[in-house]
C-alpha cells in the first residue's frame, strides 16, 4: 500500500461515451510509485512526508529518500508502526539504532553503518529493511556513489 496527501482531483472524468471515476495528480502518481517501493523494501505500507505530517500520533521509521521517476527532488518515505502510545521500549529503541545507522550510512561511513545494521538485523532478523541497506553498502565499497552524493536512493521504476 503506498499513501501520500496532497493536492488532486477526483470525480467523474472522461466523455458523454465513456466516463470514469477516478482520481488523478501528483500525489497520486507518486503514491502509486510508493506502493511499488513496498516490494523494494519488504515493507506493507509505504507514507509520504505529508501523510506523516497528519497523522502525529502514529510511530513511524523512515524507510529512505529515494528520487522517483519524473521529479527533480528526492521524497522521503516512512513505514508507519502503529499508535505511538502503544509502540512497546524494545520497537523504539530498535528505530533509535536504525537513526544511527541510517546517519552512518548517508555519512558513507560503510563500517559503523554495517555493522549497525548487521545488529539490527541479528536482532530483528523479520525486518528485510535491514539487509537492503547492507546490500547497498556492499555495492557502495566496490562502486563508491560520486563525491556529491546525499544518501538520496534514486528509483526509475513506474
Amino acid at each position: 500500500i503506498g499513501l501520500n496527501s496532497g493536492i488532486m482531483n477526483v470525480g467523474n472524468m472522461g466523455s458523454d461515451f465513456r466516463m470514469a471515476y477516478t482520481v488523478i495528480g501528483d500525489a497520486v502518481n507518486i503514491s502509486a510509485r510508493m506502493e511499488d517501493l513496498t516490494k523494494n523494501y519488504g515493507v506493507d505500507i509505504i507514507v509520504g512526508e505529508r501523510t506523516r505530517e497528519l497523522v502525529p500520533d502514529v510511530a513511524f521509521r523512515e524507510v529512505d529518500r529515494v528520487r522517483l521517476r519524473g521529479r527533480d527532488r528526492p521524497v522521503t518515505i516512512f513505514e508507519p508502526l502503529g499508535p505511538l502510545v502503544e509502540t512497546e521500549k524494545t520497537r523504539m529503541d530498535e528505530l533509535t539504532l536504525y537513526r544511527q545507522g541510517l546517519q552512518y550510512y548517508r555519512r558513507k561511513d560503510w563500517d559503523l553503518a554495517e555493522l549497525q545494521f548487521l545488529n539490527l538485523e541479528r536482532l530483528f532478523p523479520h525486518n528485510g529493511l535491514y539487509s537492503t541497506y547492507l546490500a547497498r553498502i556492499s555495492e557502495f565499497r566496490d562502486t563508491p556513489p560520486s563525491a556529491d552524493w546525499d544518501g538520496t536512493h534514486s528509483y526509475d521504476g513506474t
